[in-house]
């Protein structure tokens, strides 16, 4: 059999040609021509590697199944709408605000139910200040409208062309620092109006006066605001995470929002705004610092960076590791003497009580259904206080110490990376696999063989097939909010903030 019975042809082929049974060579085809035959005849002459070559080639092959491949058929259809909201969050907010505002305009009746979207409920004229109850919720879901879409606006239209003005070129970098700048921006302001309150009132320097006068059923207007629009901030953020592009730390971001949203919801609800007032603001000066210190990173401020992270580690001590102590210590020594345990109902003006609670549970959500129903403070309510204070210090704490390894870590000369955004970075420039398969020599594109009917003698049996799975890249949206969550992986904290020096 002569070398003109066939010919090979180098051509790359379509998918549906690789899939194809055709696209293989089989064994079939040494046993159709005689394999003893070919073994003796060819085989010799070939080295070790081409033998393990065309032993490779008389095997069947197997498209290798994408690891990804089910995930992304569960979650194809709540991502595409996780990046639907995500691509139309101005227009989504708008719409809703624009909507609202048009029904309290043209529909005189609806304007009971409208307002509470727009002003405080519960005013009371007698005393100037507001209580608080359900109707509250309206004014919550409408601030947490105006945050997703003013932060949308603020970071695309301000905040990102602000990095390309501070000499940030990357798409990736300017949404980090808009995230930051953000945050800064946000906490910036609500940690100055939190301590404005707090410097105001009387129980500044003074942990006693957490305690006096409990239940405090009526708040100030400012106050009320302050802490409905904190608590809107913190679900927002939930909503933030869930339907943006998720990172390695989503778990750690999650439960922290899902903490801090349970702690001002159940505080506001039992009267103790003074308490959570003073907590705040004793988180909220972190997320200045922390933002403040990776915005000065991007910017390649060096130097301001480095203090920044300092002054970060130093207030994080400070005021999350002893003025929190100091809270709880209040809330555990201060707290059984000042308010007597029992149950209260009515105005302020016209305060009922103590008395037992009435039942064994159903007494723990009358704070949330009657402004002037009944409330009630005992052991048991203040030790489930303390425990979730004490288990938020517990997490505080393990972040601290990762914080301190890292801080160990830059200043011994390690090396920060950004573990995170190298793998954003790399699934992003995946390339085509049609195109990843580059020759060695000239930078070409190797030919996949295509397969025809061949003599033996015209096989070439060095070659080598190879394939790669096609691997859709997929993102869920362009950026997630953080807040002051401290991941969980060392090496991506030190990326996170550790004012990493770019470049090696």
């Amino acid at each position: 059999m002569g070398s003109t019975d066939a010919q090979r042809l180098e051509t790359p082929p379509d998918h549906d040609q690789l899939d194809s049974p055709k696209a293989h060579i089989s064994s079939d085809v040494g046993n159709q021509y005689g394999s003893s035959s070919l073994t003796e005849g060819k085989l010799h002459s070939l080295n070790n590697e081409q033998a393990s070559a065309w032993h490779k080639q008389s095997q069947p092959y197997k498209i290798p199944k994408s690891k990804h491949r089910g995930k992304r058929k569960a979650e194809s259809l709540p991502a595409a709408l996780s990046q639907w909201i995500v691509d139309h969050q101005i227009g989504f907010a708008v719409n809703l605000l624009v909507l609202l505002a048009l029904t309290h305009l043209c529909f005189p009746r609806a304007r009971r139910h409208t307002r509470k979207f727009f002003q405080l409920s519960y005013y009371n004229p007698g005393s100037g200040k507001y209580t608080l109850g359900w109707d509250d919720l309206p004014l919550v879901f409408y601030w947490i409208v105006v945050f997703t879409g003013l932060r949308a606006a603020v970071m695309d239209y301000i905040l990102e062309p602000l990095a390309f003005m501070a000499g940030i070129e990357k798409k990736k970098e300017k949404v980090r620092f808009a995230e930051q700048a953000w945050i800064f921006l946000y906490s910036s302001s609500f940690w100055s109006l939190g301590m404005y309150l707090m410097y105001n009132s009387k129980y500044w320097l003074n942990l006693r006066h957490l305690w006096t006068d409990w239940p405090t059923r009526e708040l100030d207007g400012l106050f009320k605001w302050y802490y409905l629009v904190q608590f809107a901030f913190w679900l927002q953020q939930m909503v933030v995470v869930n339907i943006e592009e998720r990172r390695s730390d989503y778990a750690q971001m999650f439960a922290h929002h899902v903490v801090t949203s349970a702690l001002i919801f159940t505080s506001y609800g039992y009267h103790h705004g003074r308490v959570g007032n003073m907590i705040m603001c004793l988180m909220d000066i972190v997320d200045i610092l922390l933002p403040l210190a990776k915005m000065m990173k991007y910017m390649q401020f060096q130097l301001i960076c480095d203090i920044t992270f300092g002054l970060f580690i130093v207030v994080w001590f400070v005021t999350r590791h002893v003025f929190y102590l100091f809270v709880l210590w209040s809330l555990h020594a201060d707290a059984p003497q000042i308010i007597k345990y029992g149950c209260y109902w009515g105005p302020t003006q016209n305060l009922g009580g103590p008395i037992e609670p009435p039942d064994r549970f159903g007494h723990l959500l009358q704070p949330f259904l009657n402004p002037v129903g009944l409330v009630c403070w005992n052991g048991k309510i203040a030790d489930s206080f303390m425990v979730t204070l004490l288990a938020l210090q517990v997490i505080l704490l393990l972040w601290f110490v990762m914080i301190i390894q890292v801080a160990i870590k830059v200043i011994r000369g390690g090396e920060a990376e950004d573990s995170r955004s190298d793998d954003e970075e790399s699934s992003e420039e995946e390339a085509d696999p049609y195109q990843s398969a580059k020759s060695h020599t000239n930078g070409s594109v190797e030919s996949l063989p295509y397969e025809k009917e061949v003599g033996v003698e015209g096989l070439d049996l060095c070659i080598s097939y190879r394939r790669t799975s096609p691997q859709r890249k997929f993102r869920r949206g362009g950026g997630a909010a953080s807040g002051v969550t401290i991941p969980s992986d060392r090496k991506e904290l030190l990326g996170r903030i550790g004012c990493d020096k770019k470049g090696s």
